[in-house]
């Protein structure tokens, strides 16, 4: 494997597949020992995120969203 000119190198398909490296991921490299070490990068989550987590799952229903809509307007 080489590195451009432009100090890119091109991370092998099943290395990609294996770690779940998509296109869009952000990576870092990290200096460990004598070795360059690819990592994803730690995302910090926003305090969006953090109430999502916490939301998701809260209404639990078998009325389909049609249904829900139908409720919220009958009020109207």
């Amino acid at each position: 494997m080489n590195i451009t000119s432009k100090g890119q190198v091109t991370i092998p398909q099943r290395i990609r597949n294996r770690f779940g490296l998509k296109p869009g991921t952000q990576v870092e490299f990290v200096a460990e020992g004598g070795k360059v070490v690819l990592k994803p990068k730690k995302r910090r989550a926003s305090t969006a995120d953090e109430w999502l987590a916490e939301a998701r799952g809260f209404l639990r229903t078998t009325k389909t969203t049609d249904e829900l809509m139908r409720l919220t307007r009958e009020g109207t």
